[in-house]
């Protein structure tokens, strides 16, 4: 059974950076691309990050370009996303996701 657990989610100040991680299991975690998602009060599920299984291969949503980073460590089956430059329009729940399975998700708040 494939198992998501997000963390790293928090209140975090205009401009400021958190890091997310997603801890996997009940998969060959090195063998699949991943992938990030989140959803803002009130709107849908929106992509935002992909990593290619081997970590080679990155893309980003335009929203996120340039201040987000999503990066994984196989040895460690985690899946990471580094947040800079965070603006309130980031306040969202995120999730780690691996085909169409998906974590509980965590909250990120960006608000002064």
């Amino acid at each position: 059974e494939v198992q998501l657990v997000e963390s790293g989610g928090g209140l975090v100040q205009p401009g400021g950076s958190l890091r997310l991680s997603c801890a996997a299991s009940g998969f060959t975690f090195s063998t699949y691309p991943m992938s990030w998602d989140r959803q803002a009060p009130g709107k849908g599920l929106e992509w935002i990050a992909y990593i290619d299984s081997g970590g080679g291969n990155k893309k980003y949503a335009d929203s996120v370009k340039g201040r987000f980073t999503i990066s994984r460590d196989n040895n460690k089956n985690t899946l990471y996303l580094q947040m800079n430059s965070l603006k309130p329009e980031d306040t969202a729940v995120y999730y780690c996701r691996q085909g169409i399975a998906r974590g509980q998700g965590t909250q990120v708040t960006v608000s002064s």
